[in-house]
């Protein structure tokens, strides 16, 4: 099974057992993208369903907690009223608690692992500057590249601030503009220059380089991190 619903819980039949054979088996697809070093989207998918785990259980747990109670007994010993909830869980609901109780631990150990790679992989990638950056570094070029690859791919990028009621956030948004092939006489300044000539809506853009250590999936892993890791490095 390649993807989960979001309401994967309580959508058609609720089983702890057929529930359980669909997380498992969306969590085969899961391990088979991370042993290829492929962290996106899955690993945003994977957040997303351990959040709505966790919310449905704790809502769950307010529903019952807030619910009406009754008296059921007096401990004439220690002084105290016992109550009981009016409303008990039924078999429904036990097999709700079933597979809740189930699939958190089983999302934060691919949530672990998927942190680990994610830490392994940006620990190989290098970013740098090309030429001389300018005051407005917010939109410009990001070069993708591998150490034992020649080729560059280029990307135009723009970093945008973003406001909510409660907080500021950054996004970033990329735009593939062409690959270069580099070498000794064709290097990133030559090939920035060359953007300048050919592109000329940013006529003095910044323009910065990633390179991986290792091979990386571009689109699944590569450019998800570098976006991160230049958001990071201008913003610092």
């Amino acid at each position: 099974m390649s993807t989960l619903n979001p309401n994967w819980i309580t959508e058609k039949h609720i089983d702890f057992e057929y529930k359980k054979y669909m997380l498992l088996a969306y969590l085969q697809h899961v391990n088979t993208h991370f042993t290829e070093h492929k962290l996106y989207p899955t690993l945003a998918e994977l957040v997303t369903h351990y959040k709505n785990v966790v919310t449905l259980r704790e809502n769950k747990k307010t529903f019952y907690e807030r619910f009406p109670q009754r008296m059921s007994a007096v401990d004439f010993s220690n002084f105290k009223i016992i109550y009981e909830k009016i409303l008990e869980d039924d078999e429904l609901m036990q097999h709700v608690e079933e597979i809740i109780s189930f699939s958190i631990p089983q999302f934060e150990k691919y949530l672990s692992e998927g942190k680990k790679i994610y830490d392994f992989l940006e620990s190989h990638l290098e970013i740098s500057p090309v030429g001389i950056v300018p005051l407005h570094n917010k939109e410009g070029y990001l070069f993708l590249t591998e150490k034992r690859n020649r080729e560059t791919r280029i990307y135009e990028y723009a970093i945008t601030l973003f406001e909510s009621p409660d907080e500021k956030y950054r996004g970033i948004y990329t735009n593939f503009v062409c690959s270069y092939e580099k070498s000794i006489s064709n290097t990133f300044e030559n090939i920035k220059s060359e953007l300048i000539t050919y592109h000329q809506k940013l006529p003095n853009p910044a323009a910065y380089v990633i390179e991986a250590g290792i091979s990386i999936p571009v689109e699944e892993t590569f450019l998800p991190l570098a976006k991160r890791v230049l958001m990071k490095y201008v913003s610092e």
